[in-house]
């Protein structure tokens, strides 16, 4: 693979290293792609003034003016971005730097007039919630639930495969009642469904009131237009929820909830890359042996669990992110101040980390496969995880002192089959009772753990 020079002299991996893996959140969650949701707020909101027949001042646009401002943000390319960042040099703000662009492309449309209705009655905010909102709702339909689907897909595939076979279970790092492969797999797949279920019907909010959140200013200009219904209107028609309760910024309180969304779902996943590291470890699952790969620089024979470590990994520094943004960002100091501008800018790199993470764990469970030799080996080394069945049929049978007798038998004990029959024949219960007992196995008692599936 041949590396360009700017992903070898990166500072962050995110552009690097893992280049190839984040391109396509270059569209979304880049400066470009803020940048594009500008443009895009800025002539939508022109529009709707130009449909507004109490603002004489903004003609309403024929069908061919329309198209040729929403092919503004439509077409929107890099050379675009660079000309705003240029503008942006100059004015030290970039926001005003959108407006100065649409005011250019105005001029060459011929509807110079218009500019001094590019952004009307507009605050920073108004322009950047709505950016951010719509780089959000956008980010969350094309990238962050199709990579949720295909991480649950995935692991859910696995417990269909695997849903019968039998698996120590392991509580406290110790033998305890048998599972299956297959139901623990499971468990983790109507997790992650869930928190994708919420996530979908998840809100994101938009404003377009003002400075202060008050249509202070649009008042004063039109007094006649109904603000309100205007600006409801306008938030809605990009699919968003209209916030009309806010200061100068929208208080960011549904990024909060998207953000914890995000972290449930990564703690998850690496509560389940742990468990995947630790069952490799085991032995219980195996890893395909990709040619040409090493997994050690002087120790041949490795076949590391790389892939689930790279998954942990990112997911730590992805929470550690999203977690300070959740905290930060419904923090301002009363009407308005600017640490959430600079705090927002690295909403790319949280989400960059997340699907590092989601595309690592893919390939980690592309590459196993459950080792049933392993599995019924533990198995078998551990009858005594039949003295909870024994005992419970004990009490049952009304035989005093069944877990104490049973504890005595079994706690700190290496027991075999052997030795659960000749317990079994000791007892004082149903001999038919006692046929279905010396059936039991390590491998058969595990419930109806696969009927969950």
């Amino acid at each position: 693979m041949e590396l360009k020079e700017f992903e070898i002299l990166a500072i962050s991996p995110l552009d690097g290293r893992y280049a190839k893996a984040t391109k396509a959140l270059q569209q979304y969650v880049s400066e470009y792609g803020l940048i594009r949701f500008r443009v895009q707020v800025e002539i939508e909101w022109l529009l709707q003034l130009g449909a507004e027949d109490k603002i004489k001042e903004v003609p309403v646009f024929t069908k061919e003016e329309t198209e040729k401002l929403r092919k503004l943000y439509q077409d929107f390319a890099v050379k675009d971005a660079l000309r705003i960042k240029e503008i942006e040099s100059v004015t030290n703000h970039d926001v005003k730097a959108v407006e100065y662009w649409i005011d250019e492309q105005l001029d060459e449309l011929g509807k110079g007039s218009l500019k001094s209705m590019v952004h009307f009655a507009c605050t920073s905010d108004d322009i950047n919630n709505m950016a951010y909102a719509l780089l959000l709702s956008t980010t969350i339909k094309e990238i962050i639930l199709p990579s949720w689907e295909e991480v649950a897909k995935g692991i859910k595939e696995k417990a269909i495969l695997y849903k019968d076979i039998s698996l120590l279970a392991k509580t406290h790092g110790q033998p305890a009642s048998p599972t299956t492969i297959g139901k623990e797999l499971y468990n983790v797949f109507a997790r992650l469904e869930r928190q994708i279920q919420l996530l979908q019907k998840q809100e994101v909010l938009g404003k377009m009131n003002g400075a202060v959140g008050n249509f202070n200013a649009h008042i004063v200009s039109y007094p006649d237009v109904d603000w309100v219904n205007f600006s409801k209107k306008f938030v809605t028609s990009f699919g968003l929820t209209w916030n009309p309760y806010t200061t100068q910024i929208e208080p960011h309180d549904y990024m909060s909830e998207i953000f914890h969304s995000l972290m449930r779902f990564n703690t998850i996943l690496l509560d389940f890359a742990k468990d995947m590291w630790g069952y490799i470890s085991r032995d219980l699952f195996t890893q395909k042996v990709i040619k040409g790969q090493v997994g050690s620089s002087t120790m041949p024979h490795k076949v590391n669990p790389i892939n689930f470590e790279n998954s942990e990994g990112n997911l730590g520094i992805a929470n550690s992110l999203l977690s300070h943004l959740a905290s930060k960002l419904p923090i301002s100091r009363w009407q308005r101040d600017l640490t959430d501008s600079t705090v927002l800018r690295n909403l790319g790199a949280a989400i960059g980390y997340c699907t590092l993470a989601y595309h690592a764990l893919n390939v980690g469970l592309s590459k196993v496969e459950v080792n049933e030799k392993t599995a019924n080996r533990e198995l078998d080394e551990v009858w005594q995880v039949l003295a909870e069945p024994i005992q419970m049929v004990m009490r049952r049978y009304g035989i005093p002192n069944a877990y104490e007798k049973l504890k005595d038998f079994s706690r700190g004990q290496a027991l075999n089959q052997e030795m659960i029959a000749q317990l079994i024949a000791t007892l004082d219960l149903p001999d038919e009772v006692k046929e279905q007992l010396i059936k039991l196995t390590p491998q058969n008692y595990i419930g109806i753990g696969s009927q969950f599936i």
